[in-house]
Formats: structure tokens, C-alpha cells, sequence
């Protein structure tokens, strides 16, 4: 496998998006408050197998110290591989190369997998933060990253 940074405007990675946007509606049944705000400032990596790419990432600053995770997804056939745990290693160390001291991120309730993969990865909840506020299916977490030596 291979991880590798793509623009938010490559086919691939809005394939990914729209497949994401879709599985997430369908596992949360059509909640009232789900919000999708779209989001033209995301530093994207795509994992690519086999010359295709079946996952993704976003990065997208908050502010000089935050970055914020964004649009977290493997195509349902290569999950269980690793690969939503190596892009998320990669795209921590993405935040670290542009300064970032935090990492944040806001998944739903109703996604176990995502919070369980948030959470043995060093994640910690947050309090609901920016857009999220209002979205009672919201859940946020966030990692400090390691200092450079």
C-alpha cells in the first residue's frame, strides 16, 4: 500500500467523499442534525492499493496549533488491512510537518469502529467543538502530538 497526497479536486478522492457522505447516511438512518458542510481547504491523503485508491484522509487547519482530521474513509472491501490506522499515522505526522501541536477530529455516536480506532490510537474526547456544537449524534476527540526534539 501506498499513501499519497492528492488534491481535493482529484476524481479519486471525491469518489471516496461521495462513498463516505452515503455509508455515513445510511449507518446513521438519517438523524436530524447531521450537517454536511463542504470543506475546499483539505490537505487530502489517499491510500492507493493496486493502483486505486480505497481510502482517505483530510487535514485541515484550525488555527496555527490545530489541525483537524476530516473525511476518514476505506472502501468497505479492504477494511480490516490496517489502512484507516496507517493513514491516520500519516496524517498526524502531516499535522506535525505544518506545526500542528493537536490533532482533532469529530466522528458520530453511532460509529463504534471510528471511536474505537480514535481511541487506541491515543485519542482523548473533547468537548463538541465549531460546527459539531449543535449535532446531538456529534462525538469529538483530540491528541497532542509529540514535541521535536
Amino acid at each position: 500500500m501506498l499513501i499519497e497526497s492528492r488534491p481535493a479536486t482529484d476524481p479519486e478522492i471525491a469518489a471516496l467523499v461521495v462513498a463516505q457522505q452515503r455509508e455515513l447516511r445510511d449507518a446513521d438512518g438519517g438523524l436530524d442534525g447531521q450537517v454536511t458542510v463542504v470543506h475546499t481547504d483539505i490537505h487530502y491523503l489517499a491510500a492507493v492499493v493496486g493502483g486505486r485508491a480505497v481510502g482517505c484522509g483530510g487535514l485541515q487547519a484550525l488555527d496555527a496549533d490545530t489541525g483537524e482530521l476530516k473525511r476518514m474513509y476505506v472502501r468497505p472491501a479492504y477494511r480490516g488491512r490496517g489502512i484507516a490506522r496507517q493513514l491516520l499515522v500519516a496524517l498526524e505526522e502531516l499535522a506535525f510537518q505544518q506545526g500542528h501541536r493537536t490533532v482533532c477530529l469529530e466522528t458520530g455516536t453511532y460509529l463504534p469502529a471510528a471511536i474505537g480506532l480514535y481511541r487506541s490510537s491515543g485519542y482523548e474526547p473533547i468537548p463538541v467543538y465549531g460546527e459539531y456544537v449543535d449535532n446531538p449524534y456529534s462525538v469529538c476527540f483530540a491528541k497532542r502530538l509529540p514535541v521535536a526534539a
